[in-house]
């Protein structure tokens, strides 16, 4: 009983020590926060944004053309640009 109850006890001090850790391990690593402004052409919407993974997708409505800019989701910096437009 008493190799049980010392287990026990160090299994639960290791749960602990474990949490600690984690916890003052994980306190500076905060991501960091950006702002950033994206100029609009003239009469234009933004329909709908998505991320996934390290990217971030915006849907812009430009008159009568749908566009989907990408961007990188740390740096906010453009990636990509697809646009759709309707055939005369």
């Amino acid at each position: 009983m008493l190799i049980s109850g010392a287990t026990t006890i160090i299994a639960i001090g290791a749960v602990f020590a474990v949490i600690g850790y984690r916890v003052f391990k994980a306190e500076g690593s905060a991501p960091a926060t950006s702002d950033a402004t994206l100029a609009l052409p003239k009469g234009a919407r933004v329909i709908g944004t998505a991320a996934v993974g390290d990217r971030l997708a915006v849907t812009i409505q430009i008159g009568d053309a749908t566009e989907i800019r990408t961007f990188d989701a740390k740096t906010l910096r453009p990636v990509g640009r697809l646009r759709f437009v309707t055939e005369p």
